[in-house]
């Protein structure tokens, strides 16, 4: 099997105040209760989309994936909390 390819995000998709502006790859923990996704379970950014609205796939490490998710669902950890919250330093 190839190695698979990534697109980078379209000039436009850039997130309104308030949405997450995560890459795929990075580590998200559920801030509620999701099917099948108890609140605070750990997964990984799988696929990131979006114009209007950023929304994320996340498989999480329970095997679970769930699609259509935001920042009202999503927390970032580890690397991509660093990067946003460096982003949102740099921004005020």
């Amino acid at each position: 099997m190839g190695a698979v390819q990534f697109w980078k995000p379209h000039s436009l998709a850039k997130p309104h105040e308030g949405q997450l502006d995560l890459r795929t790859g990075d580590r998200v923990k559920a801030l509620i209760d999701l099917p099948n996704v108890a609140e605070g379970a750990e997964g990984k950014v799988i696929l990131a989309n979006g114009f209007n609205w950023q929304r994320y796939r996340i498989r999480f490490d329970t095997g679970v994936e769930l699609g259509d998710l935001d920042h009202r669902h999503l927390q970032p950890i580890g690397r991509a909390a660093k990067r946003l919250a460096k982003a949102a330093r740099r921004a005020s």
